[in-house]
């Protein structure tokens, strides 16, 4: 017995020796086939990037192209002057290879940097390191080992953003400093190198909860007009603490952050034109900004788009794309049969390890402007489409939330407002400084949230309005829908300095009152009233709409 012990031991063993020299060898040499090379941890399968280079062309010489020399070269689709210079364009090609097709004498890079001088001169770490010089200024370590294309600091994916303030929220990615040495003058036209190792990181979706003492807190934040680079504040107060310059993201940014730091929000809704289209010809590094802002405090984000947003550089299908593939982030795009994107929902489960939604949250697209001027002037509207897939969704959604042992709340949040905003004769919590730019077609949205339970829509938009209205029913003039507005968040939209401040709209959930209190947090240079809660009101208790 003892003897077939021993025996199993040192087979065991043989073995696990004769591994450790096969992994060994094939680090270095790739020994193992394929598909058990692919099986080791320490792989990464896909493409590896083998060379990057920044081409430059000229309309003004018929011999200049921007085209690649060959077609291994893949070009990244984004103008490195962003259009900003007539006659000159510049793009980064990147050379890619799939990782069983490297032959002998292939190289992988293993690092980029960004330097009118050799690395090796410049970084005592790096004198004994050999890097080749691309155009831009671009400065690549390259190796031709085998073993170099598993390693972790193997180049897999490179992309570029723009702007001094050039953000990365997506896991696995480093923004190169300094950007390329291009022939460029002004700040939004810095173009940054921004490269992945390894593959993509998997981004596994978070699902939202009340907390243990059954609250939960909302914090939306409409109108960011976050731009690339810093952007320009407009209707800033003149004296400021900018004085004359005032970097619009840059300060808006640092207002968000601070209150999110101060308030501590379970989940924020951006209800639409985080991204001022028009002075954002990079839509992504805009996204990016924002998002950061989110991912590092670790707290789940949902987006709407409104009628800048897709002004710019990206449509809000792309734009969508981008926010789904980020960490914390809740945004979909929601059903193609139907009108827009962005028509979803998100469930806020109840406490501990229960799978009852507590809270849903119906966030639609309320697109941009009319698509019939002549009739109907102005903005346009929720479509039959959408409300017929709120209505289904509602109804269904009604049927599992019957279980839940408490009052479920349904709330909505759109980026336009609905006509029934414009009700001069509504109760108003807040501030009413700009008459309400609703779409002039009525398309019935309001009285399916009614129908349908939503006890609150909280829109945007409309930047220095900030009241809460209660709509109430015509037979029994009883409340039924609050109807709110965020105010403007984002230095890069209009605001006006005569007395007001940019502000984000909170909702606390008590869910074991069903109770939702909601109140406004402003940037203001007065530190008290930069720590109060503005109108703080409640607007639901029991589950029902009240006028507290």
């Amino acid at each position: 017995m003892l003897s077939q012990v021993r025996t199993v031991i040192q087979v065991g063993t043989l073995a696990t020796i004769l591994l450790f020299f096969a992994y060994l060898l094939d680090n270095r040499y790739r020994v193992l086939p394929t598909s058990i090379h692919n099986q080791i941890p320490s792989h990464h399968p896909g493409l590896i990037v083998t060379d990057i280079n920044v081409k430059s062309c000229s309309s003004l010489n018929v011999f200049s192209s921007c085209a690649p020399d060959s077609d291994q070269w893949q070009m990244i689709d984004k103008e490195l002057y962003l259009g900003s210079i007539w006659f000159s364009k510049a793009y980064v090609y990147v050379m890619r290879m799939k990782e069983e097709e490297l032959g002998h004498g292939d190289k992988v890079v293993l690092d980029v940097r960004i330097s009118r001088l050799d690395p090796a001169l410049t970084d005592k770490t790096e004198s004994r390191e050999k890097w080749e010089s691309r155009s831009g200024g671009i400065w690549l370590k390259r190796s031709a080992k085998h073993a170099d294309s598993d390693s972790k600091d193997a180049v897999t994916a490179v992309d570029i953003l723009f702007g001094a303030d050039a953000v990365e929220s997506r896991p696995g990615w480093e923004v190169k400093d300094p950007p390329l040495l291009l022939d460029t003058a002004g700040e939004t036209q810095e173009s940054r190198l921004t490269v992945r190792r390894g593959q993509p990181a998997k981004i596994e979706k978070v699902i939202p909860r009340i907390r243990k003492d059954g609250k939960f807190k909302i914090m939306q934040a409409a109108d960011l007009h976050l731009s690339t680079g810093f952007g320009t504040c407009r209707d800033t107060d003149p004296d400021g603490k900018d004085g004359n310059r005032c970097d619009a993201d840059t300060r808006t940014l640092e207002f968000v952050g601070r209150v999110l730091d101060e308030e501590k929000p379970d989940l924020v809704v951006l209800s639409g034109d985080q991204v001022n289209g028009e002075t954002a010809p990079d839509a992504q590094s805009a996204i990016f900004k924002f998002a950061e802002l989110f991912i590092q405090r670790r707290i789940p984000y949902a987006a709407i788009f409104g009628n800048h947003d897709d002004e710019g550089s990206l449509p809000r299908a792309a734009q969508m794309d981008i926010l789904q593939s980020l960490p914390y982030s809740l945004s979909e795009a929601g059903p193609n049969t139907i009108d827009g994107v962005g028509n979803y929902f998100v469930e806020v489960l109840a406490p501990g390890h229960s799978q009852h939604s507590a809270l849903t949250l119906y966030l639609l697209d309320t697109h941009s402007y009319s698509p019939d001027e002549a009739h109907y002037k102005g903005y346009d509207w929720i479509k039959p489409n959408q409300i017929k897939w709120f209505k289904d969704t509602a109804s269904t959604l009604k049927r599992d939330h019957s279980k839940y042992s408490l009052i479920h709340l349904d709330m909505a949040f759109i980026h336009i407002p609905i006509p029934e905003y414009t009700d001069q004769n509504a109760i108003r919590v807040g501030q009413y400084r700009e008459p309400p730019t609703a779409p002039t077609f009525n398309s019935g949205f309001k009285n399916a949230l009614v129908e349908h339970g939503v006890m609150v829509v909280s829109c945007g938009h409309d930047h220095v309005n900030d009241y809460c209205a209660l709509s109430q029913s015509t037979e029994s003039n009883k409340p039924e829908l609050w109807m709110c507005y965020a105010g403007g968040s984002g230095y890069g939209g209009y605001g006006g300095w005569g007395g007001y401040d940019r502000r984000l709209r909170f909702f606390e959930l008590d869910t074991d009152e069903a109770r939702i209190t909601t109140w406004k947090r402003v940037e203001s240079k007065d530190e008290g009233e930069r720590k109060e809660k503005l109108d703080r009101q409640i607007i639901v208790d029991g589950g029902k709409v009240v006028n507290d």
